[in-house]
């Protein structure tokens, strides 16, 4: 009998073209599953008869009590080699073997210049407008050149937007909490003194953290309110990292001049939430690592994490 393989969320029914999966077809049958289900309980009956499961970063949470509910689950395989949305102890509870795969940090660099420079020059609205026959040149831009980006965060990410903003002729700083000296004087970067000086001398911020206990809620209210009122913030990380409903309170304030967001607390964003109104929000559905590349080494490397798994030589393992 051939193993039972769930591909979730293939959100744009293309996970089964973008790798060879007839490599593992002779043993394992493969299902892709497009819709994202709204609860745990519809997701676990969908599910239950799978021995292995392919998830794409955080679009599907596996908890403890969905854990519970598979207990014919034994590999589970999520993009990338980090995914907080997975209960890892639970896993290994239940006897869940959980693997990973390479990650591009190219395709959310670029992502996050182009909600950047559609903010500061009004893309969108100024499209919009020329589509609907309205006012030809309703907007003034903001400059790129001779301002500054800060950066909070600052891997591999934040090292390649300090690299693209500076052939932009901008001024660039940076904070996180163990940070150095040291690491930022290799690109000619400022190391600011915290982050509140950070947001408060910035024309851009853009967020470049991992999620941990400690960066939950690094920007709240007060944080926002300290940055200019013709500044932008980005954010293509985590959407825990900011307060959400602070952003949402100083966005309608008109406090700061924008916000461009590709991360969200509850995916896929409920069709009522004020992220889908507010004027000074730029919004996309977490496309930060959506590219062709990306997806291809995801998938390519999930049909080799089953290989290995189903010859007893697990690799990319995670828990």
């Amino acid at each position: 009998m051939k193993f039972q393989c769930a591909v979730l969320d293939d959100y744009q029914n293309v996970a089964l073209k973008m790798a060879n999966w007839s490599r593992i077809m002779d043993v394992v049958d493969v299902k892709s599953f497009h819709n994202h289900f709204e609860t745990e309980d519809q997701l676990a009956e969908a599910i239950s008869e799978f021995d292995i499961v392919v998830i794409m970063r955080e679009r599907t949470p596996f908890t403890a009590s969905l854990f519970e509910m598979l207990p014919k689950l034994k590999l589970l395989i999520t993009s990338g080699m980090r995914n907080a949305s997975i209960d890892l102890t639970a896993a290994s509870k239940h006897g869940v073997t959980v693997c990973g795969t390479a990650s591009m940090s190219e395709p959310p660099t670029e992502l996050t210049w182009a909600l950047l420079l559609n903010l500061a020059r009004h893309i969108t609205q100024e499209n919009t407008e020329l589509r609907g026959n309205g006012a030809w040149q309703s907007t003034v831009g903001a400059d790129l050149h001779g301002k500054r980006l800060g950066l909070l965060g600052f891997g591999k990410i934040g090292g390649r937007m300090a690299i693209i903003a500076k052939a932009f002729g901008m001024e660039v700083v940076a904070w996180s909490q163990n940070l150095t000296k040291e690491q930022t004087d290799k690109l000619g970067v400022q190391l600011t003194a915290s982050k509140e000086e950070l947001l408060e001398i910035s024309d851009f911020v853009s967020i470049h953290l991992v999620l941990s206990e400690r960066t939950k809620g690094l920007i709240g209210k007060s944080e926002l309110q300290l940055m200019k009122k013709s500044a932008y913030l980005i954010n293509t990380s985590r959407a825990a990292i900011v307060d959400q409903e602070a952003l949402i309170e100083v966005l309608h304030e008109n406090g700061i001049a924008g916000a461009g967001v590709d991360v969200f607390e509850v995916e896929p964003l409920p069709v009522d939430h004020p992220f889908r109104k507010l004027p000074n929000i730029l919004a996309t559905p977490h496309l930060g690592y959506v590219t062709q590349r990306n997806y291809q080494t995801y998938y390519s490397e999930t049909v080799e994490d089953i290989e290995a798994y189903l010859a007893g030589a697990v690799i990319r393992k995670i828990n």
